[in-house]
C-alpha cells in the first residue's frame, strides 16, 4: 500500500491530491476533498449538540448511529433527518443504519471515523477497539474512567496510526488560548497558584432500583461494569431534561472533579505547559466532608487548588505581576495587558485548523497530523481528574510521578484500575 508521503511525492502536487478519490490512496486515507464517513455512539443529549456541530461543517457524512435504547436512535435519526432537509435543501440523503451493539457499527469498512459520546465507564472498551478497527476518534471528556485505561487508550491509538480528538472544545477557544498564552509567555510573571473552580467528587448511589425500560439493552448500558439495578437518574429517559446523573455516582462517573474537571484542570495544564506531564505531591484536605481544597504540587513548585474563587466554573492564574481569570463567560486581566500584543518571540498556542473543534478533528483525519487536543492532553489532563479522586477517597499526602504514572501508596495503586466485566475489559 502506497503511503500518503510517497503519493504526494509521486503526483507531485497537492492540488492534484486534492481531488484524488479515497480509492486511489487506499483503505484510512481520504483526500483533502473528501467528506469523512462518520458513525455516532452513545445517542443521549450530548450527542444531539454534537450532530449538529459536525453537521456544521458540511464535511461529513452521517452513515451510523448506535445505542443501546431504540427511542435514542429512533429519535436521533428523526433529529438528522430534519436537519439535513435543511442542510441540503431537498437533495436525497440516505438515512443512517442503526444499531443496538457498537461493534457492528465498528466492522462497518465504509466508516473512517466515529464519535463516541457514551457514558464516561464505557470509554475506554470503545475507542480501543475503534482504534484497533483503524477508525479515528472524536470521543468525548473526561477521556477514560481510570489512568490504566487512559494509557492504553493512548497506546492504542499510537499503535494503530489513530486519529484521536479528546471533546474539550475550550481549547479550540480565543478566549482560553489567550489566557494560558499570556500566562505562558510570562505577562504575569512568575506563577505561583492556579485556582479551579469545579465541584466535587462522586457520591455513592442513593436510589431504589426501577424497572428496565421495555426499548433498554441494560446490560449493554452496564457493559464493563459489574450487575447494577437500573434507574432513570444514570440512564435518561428521552422525556427527561436532565443531563444523566450517572457523571455524579461512584462506579459510573468522577462527580464534578472529572465532569468540569477535564475542562478546567485542562486549561490550567495547558496555562503550565503540562500537556505532557502533571503534579507530582497530592495534598487532600483532611476533613472526611470536604469536596474541595485539594492541593497539587508540581516539580516546579507551582501549587493548583481545587478551591472556589466565586466566579462560577472557572481558572484563575496568581502570577507575581497580576491575576489571570477564564472561563466560558468572562477573561479577566490586568488593565495593562487588556491590548497587549504577542511579540514575534513569544510562544504561540496552537488554535484550531478550521476555525472551530470539529473542523479540527476532520482536517486531522485527512492530513494525519495531531488535532489540538490529541490523546495524550486528553489523557493528562483525565489522570489529573482521577488522582484527584483517589486523593479525595484515601484523605491522605501522596507523591504522584508523572512518567511511570504510579503512586508511592500501595492503595492508591490498586485505585489506577477497575475489574472490568468480560467480554468488555481493556488490556492494559
Amino acid at each position: 500500500m502506497t503511503t500518503r508521503r510517497n503519493f504526494i511525492k509521486t503526483t507531485g502536487t497537492l492540488a492534484a491530491f486534492s481531488i484524488v478519490p479515497r480509492n486511489v490512496l487506499g483503505r484510512g486515507f481520504l483526500a483533502p476533498s473528501d467528506v469523512v464517513n462518520v458513525g455516532f455512539i452513545g445517542l443521549g443529549r450530548q450527542a444531539r449538540g454534537l450532530q449538529g456541530r459536525f453537521l456544521e461543517t458540511k464535511e461529513i457524512n452521517l452513515l451510523a448511529a448506535c445505542d443501546v435504547d431504540k427511542t435514542k436512535t429512533d429519535s436521533f435519526t428523526k433529529d438528522l433527518f430534519v436537519k439535513n432537509a435543511k442542510q441540503f435543501l431537498g437533495e436525497e440523503k440516505t438515512p443512517p443504519q442503526v444499531y443496538e451493539n457498537y461493534l457492528e457499527l465498528l466492522d462497518r469498512k465504509d466508516i473512517d471515523a466515529v464519535v463516541i459520546a457514551t457514558p464516561d465507564h464505557w470509554h475506554a472498551s470503545i475507542a480501543i477497539r475503534a482504534a484497533e478497527k483503524g477508525k479515528d476518534i472524536y470521543l468525548e471528556k473526561p477521556l477514560t474512567f481510570t489512568v490504566t485505561e487512559g494509557r492504553a487508550l493512548v497506546n492504542a491509538v499510537r499503535k494503530n496510526n489513530r486519529v484521536l480528538q479528546t471533546g474539550s472544545m475550550q481549547r479550540s477557544a480565543d478566549g482560553f488560548r489567550r489566557a494560558c498564552e499570556l500566562v505562558r509567555n510570562g505577562y504575569i510573571g512568575e506563577i505561583s497558584e492556579v485556582r479551579v473552580t469545579i465541584g466535587g467528587p462522586p457520591k455513592p448511589v442513593d436510589f431504589q432500583p426501577e424497572p428496565v425500560p421495555t426499548t433498554m439493552n441494560w446490560d449493554l448500558w452496564i457493559g464493563p461494569n459489574q450487575p447494577h439495578p437500573y434507574h432513570h437518574f444514570l440512564a435518561p429517559r428521552l422525556e427527561d431534561t436532565f443531563w444523566g446523573k450517572w457523571r455524579y455516582y461512584k462506579g459510573f462517573g468522577g462527580g464534578d472533579v472529572t465532569d468540569w474537571g477535564a475542562h478546567m484542570f485542562d486549561i490550567a495544564q495547558w496555562g503550565l505547559g503540562m500537556d505532557e506531564s502533571g503534579p507530582v505531591e497530592l495534598y487532600p484536605p483532611t476533613f472526611p466532608e470536604a469536596e474541595q481544597g485539594m492541593v497539587f504540587r508540581y516539580a516546579n513548585g507551582i501549587k493548583m487548588i481545587h478551591h472556589d474563587f466565586g466566579k462560577g466554573n472557572a481558572v484563575q492564574f496568581r502570577g507575581k505581576d497580576g491575576i489571570i481569570e477564564v472561563s466560558r463567560s468572562f477573561l479577566n486581566v490586568p488593565d495593562k495587558l487588556k491590548d497587549v500584543q504577542l511579540k514575534a518571540s513569544d510562544i504561540k498556542l496552537a488554535s484550531p485548523v478550521g476555525g472551530n473543534h470539529y473542523k479540527d478533528f476532520l482536517n486531522s483525519i485527512r492530513t494525519r497530523q495531531k488535532p489540538i487536543c490529541d490523546v495524550e492532553i486528553g489523557h493528562r489532563t483525565c489522570t489529573v481528574c482521577n488522582i484527584a479522586n483517589i486523593g479525595y477517597e484515601i484523605r491522605r499526602p501522596l507523591k504522584w510521578n508523572p512518567q511511570t504514572e504510579k503512586f508511592d501508596d500501595s492503595e492508591a495503586n490498586k485505585m489506577l484500575s477497575r475489574k472490568m466485566r468480560e467480554p468488555f475489559g481493556v488490556k492494559v
